[in-house]
């Protein structure tokens, strides 16, 4: 009697890799497939203007800046695990919220086990700490609001009526002009070695997951 076909649930990544997607490890998480994978992966699945698409690594740098600049203090790890984000999107792409919100639990599953292992692959703990992830998440908000209106067609009301409207943030300096990929990943490969490398030397490690204070 044949046995049935076990379904292949891995990704072969350039660098070599088989990453797992049901059982990601962190020694899978190669720093140049993400970079490479983030900066080919198209936001508003590319519905966006300019000449090149307004990619996920370039939108994770947005956010890095936004957080930066609403946390001037922001420990470096935090700044790492906002730059990371939207990390499993290199292997899963980028779902548009409606589409998640229509496949539910499983894609959620796969999505917080990837972001657990790449959140382990560069020093940063699995499940952040409360405030951190708020912190993440105005960031996140605030640049959608941005793209939305600025890249994706959004008008300011119907952009209100899809997000928070952001509140006390001066976005004067933001840039948003969808740039070339070699140029987005080379960016974006740049800024998580010189955050890594501060995380790495840093005297006092990132905080365990239980919301207190950051500082």
């Amino acid at each position: 009697m044949s046995q049935p076909k076990v379904q292949r649930a891995w990704q072969r990544m350039l660098s070599g890799r088989r990453l797992d997607l049901l059982d990601p490890s962190p020694l899978d998480v190669e720093l140049s497939d993400l970079a490479h994978g983030l900066a080919r992966v198209a936001r508003w699945n590319g519905q966006t203007r300019g000449n090149h698409a307004f990619s996920v690594a370039q939108h994770s740098l947005l956010v890095t800046d936004i957080v930066e600049r609403l946390k001037p203090d922001a420990p470096v790890a935090l700044r790492l695990a906002a730059l990371l984000h939207d990390g499993p999107e290199y292997v899963i792409g980028d779902m548009i919220s409606p589409f998640k919100a229509v496949v539910g639990g499983t894609y959620k599953l796969v999505e917080k086990r990837l972001q657990e292992a790449i959140h382990l692959r560069f020093g940063l703990p699995a499940a952040l700490p409360t405030d951190w992830t708020r912190c993440i998440k105005r960031a996140d908000t605030i640049a959608a609001w941005h793209e939305a209106i600025t890249l994706a067609g959004f008008s300011e009301k119907e952009a209100g009526q899809t997000f928070a409207r952001p509140r006390g943030f001066d976005p004067t300096g933001l840039d948003l002009t969808p740039l070339p990929v070699a140029d987005v990943e080379c960016a974006f490969l740049e800024r998580v070695r010189l955050l890594e490398q501060a995380v790495g030397s840093a005297d006092v490690s990132a905080p365990a997951a239980s919301g207190k204070n950051l500082r």
